[in-house]
């Protein structure tokens, strides 16, 4: 097939990136031809507050750019993976206009959140959902703490609500998770254009020993990962397990400081890949204490390439990822109670915890490896393209 992708990077390289980069790869080594239309969001210092907002709404450039292209070029299909803010919705049109399918992915709430998270001062918010113009979102500065901001990202939703951009100009929606799905239906998306393919994990970093005899956190250390949540439980098992944290963010000092209490804590910050593997197929367990709705859990698929349980927050994508007692634990969001309960359940069973491990990496081999996500991702291009 002849494919043009689509990708909005962001500051700091993340999740989605690293997802978009892979299922580009994929496709590549697949044997199709693939090209790619990639803006990076360093270039949002270039811009005034009003024309990043018009841009987000409505990029002439990139509508007339790619009319061009696809005049020049026939592609089979468009897949959009991030189109905010400097890409914007135009790209549908000009494709939509050259007889183009559009395939959307969507790796976080954006189009029904103006921050893209739901979660607002510590908790779950979805005060936005069902509001045409999200008013909410902009009386409380959500995205990037300013109502300014927030405006410009309303604008953009509520303009192209208006037009019907998102159920007329996308021919297929691909989420990570049925949770996801079940969300942006609530929030207006047609169901029948909505379809499940998770991430994948390639290469395979092949499965570890467990005999380190400590816990691991991966991530960003924020307030909607619950890593306070992760501190105080550690506080409580005094000792019971070592705990090594990997990750950096803006709870970073306060981390390092709550550590400086506990000797059982260890903070390593940033790790390359090779290194987190490594640690992770050590780990005994890997602890998600997420407190927001993941849309999915890269950290857990991990894991389970590992061969590593996961205690999980019992919320969101993570609850639909762990498999309560065979692949991991899941705790209530928030209780550092119910998390150290968990983990002592877990380490007064070795003979369950190794075969938890056995599960674990059963669960990636049948779910999340490059060969079934290619398949997945065919069904869903062909359905598109017939």
């Amino acid at each position: 097939m002849q494919i043009l992708t689509a990708h909005n990077y962001y500051q700091i390289r993340g999740g989605e990136d690293e997802s978009y980069t892979a299922e580009k790869k994929l496709l590549q080594t697949m044997g199709h031809q693939v090209e790619a239309y990639e803006e990076h969001n360093d270039r949002i210092s270039s811009l005034s507050s009003l024309q990043l907002a018009q841009t987000s709404i409505w990029s002439s450039e990139v509508y007339h750019h790619l009319k061009q292209q696809f005049q020049a070029t026939k592609y089979d299909l468009v897949h959009v993976q991030n189109f905010f803010p400097l890409i914007s919705p135009s790209l549908y049109y000009a494709a939509k206009e050259a007889g183009i399918p559009v395939v959307q992915t969507l790796r976080n709430y954006r189009l029904l959140c103006p921050n893209a998270l739901f979660f607002r001062n510590g908790k779950v918010c979805e005060d936005c959902i069902g509001q045409f113009v999200p008013i909410s979102g902009i009386i409380h500065g959500c995205y990037r703490e300013s109502q300014l901001a927030t405006a410009g990202v309303a604008a953009m939703l509520s303009v192209h609500r208006g037009l019907q951009t998102w159920t007329k100009m996308v021919d297929a929606y691909i989420t990570l998770t049925e949770f996801a799905k079940q969300k942006l239906v609530q929030g207006g998306l047609p169901a029948a254009k909505i379809q499940v393919k998770p991430n994948f994990l390639s290469p395979d970093p092949g499965m570890g020993t467990g005999s380190g005899g400590y816990a691991l956190y991966v991530g960003r250390l924020s307030v909607e990962k619950g890593v306070d949540t992760l501190l105080e439980a550690w506080k409580g098992l005094a000792g019971h397990i070592p705990l090594k944290i990997i990750g950096d963010g803006p709870l970073a000092e306060s981390v390092h400081l709550a550590a400086a209490q506990m000797p059982q804590v260890e903070v390593l910050g940033r790790l390359p890949p090779s290194q987190v593997y490594e640690l992770m197929g050590e780990a005994m367990m890997v602890i998600f204490p997420s407190k927001w709705y993941e849309t999915f859990g890269r950290v857990a698929v991990e894991a389970f390439a590992k061969g590593t349980p996961v205690i999980g927050a019992n919320i969101g994508a993570i609850a639909e990822l762990i498999d309560h007692r065979r692949t991991g634990l899941l705790f209530e969001p928030g209780n550092d109670e119910d998390l150290m309960t968990q983990v002592e359940w877990l380490l007064d069973r070795s003979q369950t915890w190794q075969e938890m491990r056995q599960h674990a990496r059963l669960e990636y081999e049948t779910k999340y490896t490059a060969e079934v996500n290619y398949q997945q991702m065919m069904e869903i291009y062909h359905s598109v393209c017939s």
